[in-house]
């Protein structure tokens, strides 16, 4: 255990609700994850990567899972709604847990706007003529007022969110499995012609694969919500190592084997694939009747699912960071369990996002995106830092150390890339401003001994 100079105020979790129970953290893991990186994002890294896009998200599952597996367990040793931000500040010093802790809440706020102009598209699809804005906003008041209230409250209304998006993934698989063996009623199995067809398994080379990699990456961030959400559940340390274990394999088996029956079913190059979306594109392709749209409403559920967890993570996040002394006072603020001025202020950054995108989408915006692209790296390495600083185990340090040198290798190839290396330089340029500012604020706080 390293030893430092400086003690940050610790984390007073018990003035938190702990109403969440163990079928509620198994389906936030889920609900963060599974949202607009899967059903709408995934299509992208298809049309850049073709088939091999299989064989990205199988690559980068591994690392996820790598990443869950220390992160798991550090959660487990100490329960925190900072999560790795309190596994940071205690490993490596305060300034590393605001850094990560900062950078992660700008991503989950981001995003949770991102989230809700997805669903917004879908639903003035359905309305013409609707304001986009207008729905954004609707969206984004009941999912506050959802998470103002008691976190019991949030887990359900999560539960049933994320129930009904998994429900829907395996549904789909199932029909995917049957549709390729050639038993499904009305249908020919395609066999492997939109495998090795149209340029083949590789048809946009290496840059494709790696290009499909990056997607995969970014696509997977979110599932780290469970471990924010273990330190208000009944049983902290059992439910958040349950959770992460079941949430990697089903995580794994949904994005892996998702895509391998769109592939196989749907040649890569249909331009349905980005237009609607490849399950959207994979369900027509089956010619099941309103399959298309039932599968839009899955869509916007997950969207919305996905905002939920997000907005629940900003602000346990949020929380944690000033009970700890690396944030304002006011948004520690705690109301009947819940951290409510963080809800607020999380919400207001979220829709904020919203506004840049339809007021300044060129430049203001498009800096803020670029600012987030490479935050999921950056907290997993120093998840893989602090777990190689805190934790022994029986593979200690291998596979931390395998995790790390995969992360350094994406890193490479975002450096490589045109269209990720501005966001490289981005998410570099703001974690080395939060760095700068984190020690600045460690330098602030009370000296305890060596």
């Amino acid at each position: 255990m390293p030893s430092t100079t400086v003690k940050a105020p610790q984390e007073s979790a018990a003035s938190l609700s702990h109403g969440l129970k163990q079928r509620h953290l198994s389906m936030i893991a889920l609900g963060g994850v599974i949202g607009a990186g899967l059903f709408v994002g995934s299509g992208a890294g298809i049309a850049a990567a073709g088939p091999s896009i299989v064989l990205a998200y199988t690559l980068s599952g591994l690392l996820v899972m790598l990443v869950m597996r220390m992160l798991g367990e550090m959660s487990a040793a100490y329960p925190s709604s900072g999560s790795f931000s309190a596994h940071a500040e205690r490993a490596i010093g305060p300034w590393a847990g605001f850094t990560a802790g900062w950078s992660f809440w700008v991503l989950l706020c981001t995003a949770v706007g991102l989230e809700g102009i997805g669903a917004a598209k879908i639903v003035t699809g359905w309305l013409p003529g609707t304001p986009e804005w207008a729905w954004v906003a609707l969206f984004m008041l009941v999912l506050c007022a959802t998470n103002l209230a008691a976190v019991k409250n949030f887990g359900e209304f999560e539960f049933w969110f994320a129930a009904l998006k998994v429900g829907a993934i395996g549904l789909f698989l199932v029909l995917g499995v049957l549709a390729i063996a050639g038993v499904l009623p009305g249908t020919d199995s395609p066999g492997t012609a939109n495998l090795t067809g149209h340029g083949g398994f590789f048809p946009g080379g290496g840059e494709g694969l790696v290009v499909g990699l990056l997607a995969s990456v970014f696509a997977y961030g979110g599932l780290e919500t469970v471990t924010i959400a273990a330190a208000e559940s009944e049983d902290p340390v059992r439910g958040v190592a349950s959770a992460v274990r079941t949430a990697m394999w089903r995580i794994a088996l949904f994005y892996v084997g998702s895509m391998a029956v769109i592939v196989t079913l749907v040649p890569w190059d249909a331009k349905a694939v980005v237009e609607k979306g490849p399950y959207v594109a994979a369900l027509d392709e089956l010619g099941i009747p309103g399959a298309g749209q039932l599968m839009n409403v899955v869509v916007l559920v997950a969207l919305l699912s996905a905002m939920n967890a997000n907005l629940y993570g900003s602000s346990r996040i949020a929380y944690s960071l000033v009970t700890r002394g690396l944030g304002p006072k006011s948004l520690g603020r705690v109301s009947a369990g819940v951290p409510r001025i963080a809800v607020l202020v999380s919400c207001v950054f979220g829709f904020g996002c919203v506004v840049l995108s339809y007021w300044r989408p060129d430049d203001v915006f498009s800096w803020l995106l670029n600012m987030i692209g490479a935050v999921v790296l950056v907290v997993w390495t120093i998840v893989a830092v602090s777990h190689l600083r805190l934790r022994r185990s029986r593979t200690f340090p291998l596979l931390t150390w395998a995790a790390l040198a995969g992360m350094a290798a994406i890193l490479v190839l975002m450096a490589r890339e045109p269209g990720t290396r501005v966001q490289l330089y981005a998410t570099g340029a703001m974690t080395l401003a939060l760095a700068v500012a984190g020690y600045a604020r460690q330098k602030a706080l009370p000296v305890a001994n060596v």
